[in-house]
């Protein structure tokens, strides 16, 4: 029997509920990842329900780690970002962990969770001193950690720079929306890593979102000093993250 440690790991987005086992060692799924809709609207008790379903159909009967793109406090949400406003005040800990029957279970910010996967196993597993993820999407999720240890909850696609809010400036939506140029996009990806670093002073900044996987159209491009590397892990992360979370006994 294989000593090797595991736990399982579920990323709860706007639009899909992913989970798998997750090998601790080494940061890879042990299996196909299992994905169902998000239900809509994405209450909390339909979400906890299409939770257990998942656990159910993976036939895992061990702790289970779990992402909400909310920033949550002692396992209570207090935003919602793409799920129901319903869930601010939602004790989400122990609404899941009722919902697994009593079982052991963490919950904690989907980008912060990618950061942790991204600093133990991916992009920045190589890098002492402090990592800053940075999420481009619809936002910018964040995510901080110094040498591995994470500081929950930061929202710096809130913070602003230059008269502006981060994610207002340079979310991947944004270019979207405003049809800028991968060199146009990248000046204001550039604005928003000088003010971070002038603020933080990271060894590295990972990108991570979808616009990751085109990364060499723009990380080149980037004018600030810091340097920038492509996320690794990408559509795991946060299934790793949690994994590793709940393991870890982290509750933010």
């Amino acid at each position: 029997m294989s000593a090797r440690r595991h736990a399982f790991g579920i990323d709860i987005g706007g639009s899909g509920v992913k989970g798998a086992a997750v090998d601790l060692e080494t940061g890879e799924l042990r299996h196909e990842r299992i994905k169902t809709a998000t239900p809509q609207p994405s209450t909390p008790d339909a979400v906890a329900t299409a939770v257990a379903q998942l656990i159910a159909q993976a036939d895992w009967d061990g702790p289970v780690g779990l992402t909400l793109p909310c920033v949550v406090l002692d396992g209570i949400a207090h935003t919602a970002a793409n799920v129901d406003k319903s869930w601010i005040g939602t004790d989400a800990r122990t609404l899941f962990s009722d919902a697994l029957g009593g079982r052991e279970v963490t919950v904690l910010n989907d980008a912060d969770a990618a950061g942790l996967a991204e600093d133990r196993f991916g992009a920045a597993r190589d890098i002492d001193g402090l990592v800053l993820l940075l999420t481009f999407g619809t936002g910018i999720g964040s995510a901080l950690l110094n040498n591995g240890t994470l500081v929950p909850n930061t929202e710096l696609g809130h913070l602003e720079i230059g008269g502006m809010e981060t994610e207002h400036r340079a979310a991947a939506s944004v270019k979207e929306r405003e049809d800028l140029s991968y060199p146009e996009w990248a000046t204001r990806v550039s604005t928003v890593l000088r003010g971070l670093e002038d603020l933080f002073w990271p060894a590295v900044f990972v990108a991570g979102g979808g616009i990751s996987r085109d990364a060499d159209q723009w990380i080149p491009l980037l004018t600030n000093r810091t340097r920038v590397v492509p996320a690794d892990l990408r559509n795991t992360a946060g299934i790793v993250g949690a994994a590793m979370a709940v393991d870890a006994g982290i509750t933010p």
